[in-house]
């Protein structure tokens, strides 16, 4: 394996990155930290002390803290100065919609306008379009929503029913169909409606207004938790839709959709960072307040368990998050410099991402579910009360699960890119097979014998690495063809390459971490690290016997099972200890301090 500047989409699974070479947040510059401050300083003054007004959903109210946070400049954080937003970078938008995500519902409908609803037309409008509409998303003057999902074509999309015909006149489109789980949709005065023109096989796209003629919003949908955020079914019943407002070229909606939803995946992943830290700041301030048998429970070393544990996956997931945001700005650089366009850079960036961008999505979601369910336990009784803050982002938590394609489908997703691009991008999964089986046939896997940390991690994530290729090599060799439909083994071997890059992730932040300000500064971020891999090695041991016992037999099942032990071994490590150590820092700051 290389050393390499940059890594393309899954590449970092057979070539190597220096720590020098990555970005970690601890690199913000003074304008990000900003931004980051004027979004924290919106929730606390507009947001928070409104939280159960907004989840009655009180008519003008959601509507009016767009327009706010519009006054501000923060719903324009991606959108080119020429359209009065601020033209940032991705890593930017990525800061921003972290620190966002803190905002509950508020967060869901900020997320919705300021990405799948405005991005878009800003990627793929026209200069006109742009003209018209674009100014007033980044301005919040008005609000958008995105509509793709349609009562029987969720997961897939592309079998919805919408339809739209062009007149005989050549003017308009006809739009006749139904979208439903429409996000702003019950305020947004802009439309991103994709149809399929006359017997086209795929959707295009159309940029439809709100108050045309034919256009009806039902009334809002009663959820589960992100209550306070509006969700709607929209009819749409022979609108008439100007032929300068589709969106791209006739046929392309669906490739519009796919890349708009990359996007989303790795946005998500960014946005339940906010509210995550946020929880483990409720978590550690109940527990200090908190006393039973005359002490208070952030002294017991369970309750230490659950904050650590819920430190170290926030930690990872925003190690990785990060990690990925800088890639696509470096990648869309580089794309600009050869003489893409700029729009055009950023999706085709985002694309190359594919796999990490719905790892995140998966990965982020369900570390902020554990979190928020580790932050009920931590309240005990109280934290099932209505009246205590983990009560909603216990509920406001689930969603995003679903969110951006359920995260079953993202799963498949992963494993199906991963194995379709690998021969694009260098990776024959056949010769890395072979490679690494003839490696331990010879018995080549020497244990690391040295006392360097970040070596021995490195040796560790190597193995990782191998198991990961070895695992993949093999079911191809058994299944060549049709292995998209055993998802139970797709399934794993996502999991496998979730780890191997949070873990990778981890490492690598940890390790820039001691290279620009020393051992001392880097000592809780090592121990997480350290924690994070002891953890996943045991996960991936896992996940590497589920799929292989699901496609071998026999000796070969004895054998590779043998390896998959091989490849998992690691260093002992004294998770009491290590875990008290984080946890007593979270507790002597009384919040998330990481």
């Amino acid at each position: 394996m290389e050393n390499n500047k940059i890594l393309r989409g899954s590449e970092f699974l057979v070539k190597n990155i220096a720590a020098e070479n990555v970005f970690i947040p601890e690199l913000f510059d003074e304008e990000q930290k900003m931004i980051v401050q004027t979004c924290e300083d919106f929730l606390e003054a507009e947001v928070f002390p409104i939280l159960n007004r907004i989840d009655k959903q009180e008519p003008g109210l959601m509507r009016d803290l767009i327009s706010k946070a519009g006054e501000l400049g923060l719903l324009g954080i991606s959108i080119s100065e020429d359209y009065d937003g601020f033209g940032q970078n991705f890593v930017t938008s990525m800061l921003a919609s972290e620190a966002m995500g803190a905002g509950h519902s508020f967060s869901v409908a900020y997320s919705a306008h300021t990405g799948i609803g405005s991005l878009p037309l800003a990627y793929y409008g026209t200069q006109e379009q742009k003209q018209k509409y674009l100014s007033k998303l980044a301005t919040g003057e008005w609000a958008a929503a995105y509509c793709l999902t349609e009562p029987n074509a969720g997961s897939d999309a592309n079998s919805g029913k919408t339809h739209a015909n062009l007149t005989e006149d050549g003017k308009h489109y006809i739009l006749n169909g139904q979208k439903m789980w429409i996000t702003n949709g019950g305020f947004a005065d802009l439309f991103t409606v994709f149809a399929k023109i006359d017997n086209d096989r795929v959707y295009s796209a159309f940029l439809v207004e709100s108050n045309w003629n034919g256009v009806v919003i039902n009334t809002e949908e009663k959820k589960m938790g992100i209550k306070g955020s509006s969700t709607v079914q929209l009819f749409f019943n022979d609108v008439k839709v100007p032929v300068e407002n589709l969106l791209a070229k006739r046929g392309q909606g669906f490739r519009i959709a796919l890349n708009i939803l990359h996007l989303g995946r790795i946005k998500l992943g960014a946005a339940v960072l906010g509210s995550a830290k946020r929880t483990i700041t409720q978590s550690v301030n109940y527990a200090n307040e908190r006393k039973q048998f005359g002490i208070e429970i952030s002294s017991f070393a369970a309750i230490k368990y659950k904050l650590a544990q819920q430190a170290i996956r926030t930690w990872v997931t925003e190690s990785a998050v990060y990690r990925i945001a800088e890639n696509i700005d470096r990648l869309k650089d580089e794309l600009m410099n050869s003489g893409m366009r700029k729009e055009d850079a950023i999706m085709e960036a985002i694309a190359q991402y594919a796999v990490e961008d719905a790892a995140m999505k998966v990965f982020g979601s369900e570390t902020l579910d554990y979190v928020v369910d580790e932050g009920v336990q931590i309240f005990g009784g109280m934290g099932f009360s209505a009246e205590m803050p983990v009560d909603r982002s216990y509920r406001d938590s689930r969603i995003n699960r679903i969110f951006e394609g359920t995260n079953e489908i993202n799963r498949l997703l992963i494993s199906e890119t991963l194995i379709k691009k690998g021969p694009k991008v260098g990776i024959n999964f056949k010769e890395q097979y072979e490679k690494i089986s003839a490696e331990i046939e010879n018995k080549d896997l020497n244990k690391y014998s040295g006392d360097d940390f970040f070596e021995e991690l490195k040796y560790y994530l190597s193995n990782f690495k191998k198991l990961a290729l070895l695992i993949i090599g093999s079911f191809l060799e058994k299944i060549p063809n049709g292995f998209i439909a055993e998802q139970e083994i797709m399934s794993a071997l996502s999991d496998i390459l979730i780890c191997v890059y949070t873990a990778e992730s981890a490492m690598l932040r940890s390790e820039k971490i001691e290279q620009i300000n020393g051992a001392n500064a880097a000592k809780y971020a090592k121990i997480i690290a350290e924690l994070y891999m002891y953890d996943v090695t045991f996960k991936m041991r896992k996940h590497a016997y589920d799929a292989a016992n699901s496609f071998l037999k026999d000796d070969e099942l004895k054998s590779i099972l043998a390896t998959i032990d091989m490849l998992t071994d690691f260093k002992p490590v004294n998770i009491r200890e290590s875990h008290r150590f984080l946890a007593d820092k979270i507790i002597e700051e009384n919040n998330y301090c990481f």
